[in-house]
């Protein structure tokens, strides 16, 4: 097969071509901006664009298929000679389906925690020995690529989410998947951009579970109200299987899960992941793993890239750093952080980046978020508001927005981290949140400074 990645240097995009090019596929690809580490991945398989840029003469009737990246634009030049040539084009989503339509398919879907559920069952899978394709939003120890595509492997893991496959197809990546077995873990409003209402953000996760495959499964969060509505009317042919929160306890900054008379303890902490960890063992027990090895299995897992990861840390001080950047990420991520070290101050800081978290009319959704940290931070790099083309709104906007009036707020990467470095985090733990940089601070260097 001969593929053609338009747009090849995404986080997604360039694992897939890196998959298909390791199952024995002639990849090529084309990118106008190659950042690290896409460039470098792509060179080790050989398979980096001679240079930038689009160029339509990339495309030719030898091609089997386009695959084409939600960063191209509709007017594209190589995206437009595929379509005069009748080339078949596919968004990554639409490739991955085909890939995995003769297995057996779990898309793990919802607001929050999707790319934990889908890392604690692969870690799952691997320690059990079983063969598995993948598909997951973060890099993972242990394996090499953010995706995993094999001719004999029975089933395929499958991260899903709700943002939209290409720029000529408008479908949430999640509806094209046809699941087998579908996990929702929660819906919170998020993507405002392209979801312009909470009814028509619920609804998208309505047409996913309408998707799962007759006699299918689906599991789902009963902790969360808004999910548990919307099973409550689906008229689905699946078997529907709610989970909550597990017995468990913290005993000197440990969580540990009880199931059946054994304590089982963990790596990861915070109910938002004992929460996850019960929908991965759903899924894992559908595939043929036990509770009992589940369990055992799960006491390794070290978390997901960016999800609670550790900077640093030394005997009376922790720097964290966490993808949180919706509302109910922030609200998880700093209650799971105070939970399991109730005696130590904490310090949050909230980096608004995407363009759902800057756009106004969002962002009273922030209300009450930080409301459990000792001292709140948010911080929009003055940067982002130039290139979203937004207009730049005060410190006393976001207060109130957040509703804490104690609030600190920061414009500028070079003030932040002048605040930060003064700090003094004895018997303190500090949370770094965001979906980008913190307008490029090193947080490494951050750490070796406090600690």
């Amino acid at each position: 097969m001969r593929v053609h990645f338009i747009a090849i240097g995404g986080s997604a995009m360039h694992n897939l071509a890196i998959a298909l090019h390791k199952k024995g596929f002639n990849v090529t690809g084309s990118d106008d901006v190659l950042f690290e580490p896409s460039a470098s991945r792509l060179g080790k398989y050989g398979i980096l664009p001679a240079q930038e840029g689009w160029d339509p003469e990339n495309i030719t009737t030898e091609l089997d298929a386009v695959i084409l990246g939600m960063h191209a634009r509709i007017d594209n030049p190589e995206l437009l000679k595929a379509q005069e040539l009748g080339i078949k084009i596919y968004s990554y989503p639409d490739y991955i389906y085909e890939q995995s339509k003769d297995k057996l398919r779990v898309v793990i879907g919802g607001s929050h925690g999707k790319t934990t559920i889908t890392s604690m069952i692969l870690h799952v899978l691997q320690e059990a020995g079983k063969k598995f394709d993948y598909l997951v939003g973060a890099q993972l120890e242990g394996f090499e690529t953010m995706v995993g595509l094999t001719h004999d492997a029975p089933v395929m893991i499958i991260e899903g989410d709700e943002y939209l496959a290409s720029p000529i197809d408008r479908r949430p990546k999640f509806h094209i998947y046809k699941a087998d077995i579908g996990v929702i873990s929660g819906i919170a409003w998020d993507h405002i951009n392209v979801f312009p209402t909470f009814d028509n953000y619920i609804d998208q996760f309505k047409i996913f579970a309408e998707t799962i495959q007759p006699n299918g499964r689906l599991i789902y969060s009963a902790t969360d109200e808004v999910l548990n509505t919307m099973v409550a009317g689906l008229d689905i042919n699946v078997e529907k299987l709610p989970y909550s929160l597990p017995q468990y306890t913290i005993e000197n900054g440990i969580t540990s899960v009880i199931a059946d008379g054994k304590s089982y303890g963990l790596e990861v902490f915070g109910q938002h992941n004992l929460l996850n960890m019960q929908a991965a063992r759903l899924v894992c027990e559908a595939l043929g793993i036990n509770s009992a090895d589940f369990y055992q299995y799960i006491t390794t897992f070290k978390g997901a890239a960016r999800r609670l990861e550790v900077v640093g840390k030394n005997d009376n001080a922790t720097i964290f750093k966490d993808f949180a950047h919706s509302p109910s990420k922030l609200t998880a991520t700093i209650e799971a952080v105070k939970a399991q070290f109730p005696n130590r101050q904490l310090i949050a800081c909230i980096e608004l980046h995407t363009f759902s978290s800057l756009n106004k009319d969002f962002l009273n959704e922030y209300a009450g978020t930080m409301n459990h940290a000792d001292k709140a931070i948010v911080f929009i790099d003055r940067k982002t508001f130039e290139q979203k083309k937004i207009e730049p709104y005060p410190a006393e906007a976001v207060k109130s927005a957040f509703a804490n009036d104690n609030l600190l707020f920061f414009n500028e990467p070079a003030e932040l981290l002048k605040y930060l470095e003064a700090l003094d985090i004895t018997n303190s733990n500090l949370l770094m949140m965001s979906s980008g940089n913190f307008g490029g601070i090193n947080l490494v260097g951050l750490k070796n400074n406090l600690l």
